[in-house]
């Protein structure tokens, strides 16, 4: 057996193949609609447009916990976006959000339209619109900095760490033991600031936490890329803590499952247009039990 050649870039990168690896079906390097589909429009408010990765849970999160101060206001549909389909090139959802990322949110509760893209904007758009989980006293530098520290540092963690240990069509050494030891910084990070604070920005829950959960809460319980062990996520105690405390509150619950197409059937609810669809239209109350074979 021989090592294959090492790799020389040309002079000029030609897009001429697929990169390889899960997402290649739906990964070229030009934006814009690749068909013609209008995007559903239901009853509320807001119109959500998503898939329950950490990026997409975010905003759920967020509005589950809105809707947990009774802010009426908050009411939305959430229609179910299949990337892995290809359904974020739809030109209905390019026109919300022209990087063609979820989650896209549409509020149509005033005058005019207003589109909202990227899942940090979502959330600081939210917490302004119903003044809430957003500090303003001397903790909101705070928060916004631990908001921005997470839009920075994710990508370090799904698009290096996730992508080569997980998704990758080979195993890259170099690229993996790069993003580990990235990875598990920023969980010292976190481990540090948590030590002191009981949330990120302080002693109050906000879009910080909100922002940072679903990326580093689901890592810290073995919930990404199979990898709690390969990280050795028990390690940092203080992070633990607070994804336990995070995890139990109902709205974080409700908001893990909005958009889910994976995991538990009873953890699944596709589309949510109302608060009794968690009780009546995830998975497992939708789907026919299997027929058990006889013999």
């Amino acid at each position: 057996m021989t090592d294959s050649p090492p790799y020389t870039p040309p002079k000029i990168w030609i897009w001429n193949k697929e990169s390889g690896g899960r997402f290649a079906n739906i990964n070229r390097p030009i934006a814009g609609s690749t068909h013609t589909k209008e995007l559903p429009v239901g009853r509320h408010p807001l119109q959500l447009y998503s898939l329950a990765t950490p990026n997409g849970v975010k905003v759920t999160v967020m509005l589950e916990e809105l809707l947990a101060l009774k802010m009426s206001g908050a009411e939305y549909d959430a229609w179910l976006i299949r990337i892995t389909e290809g359904e974020q090139f739809g030109s209905g959802f390019v026109a919300v959000n022209p990087n063609s990322k979820i989650p896209a949110l549409m509020d149509l509760s005033g005058p005019k339209p207003i589109r909202v893209f990227e899942s940090g904007a979502i959330l600081l758009y939210l917490a302004e619109k119903f003044g809430a989980f957003l500090p303003t006293d001397l903790t909101r530098a705070e928060c916004l900095s631990w908001l921005f520290w997470q839009m920075g540092s994710a990508p370090y963690l799904g698009g290096g760490f996730g992508h080569f240990y997980a998704y990758a069509p080979t195993k890259i050494e170099y690229a993996i033991d790069r993003f580990a030891m990235e990875v598990k910084r920023q969980l010292d990070v976190l481990d540090r600031r948590l030590a002191e604070s009981e949330y990120l920005a302080g002693p109050e829950y906000t879009i910080a936490d909100i922002a940072v959960f679903p990326w580093y809460g689901a890592l810290a319980k073995g919930l990404l890329y199979s990898s709690g062990e390969f990280l050795q996520v028990q390690e940092y105690a203080h992070v633990q803590r607070w994804s336990d405390a995070i995890a139990k509150r109902p709205a974080v619950q409700r908001g893990r499952k909005v958009n889910r197409a994976f995991g538990e059937l009873s953890d699944q609810l596709h589309e949510r247009h109302d608060a009794t669809d968690f009780d009546t239209k995830t998975q497992d109350k939708l789907t026919d039990p299997k027929t058990p074979n006889s013999g």
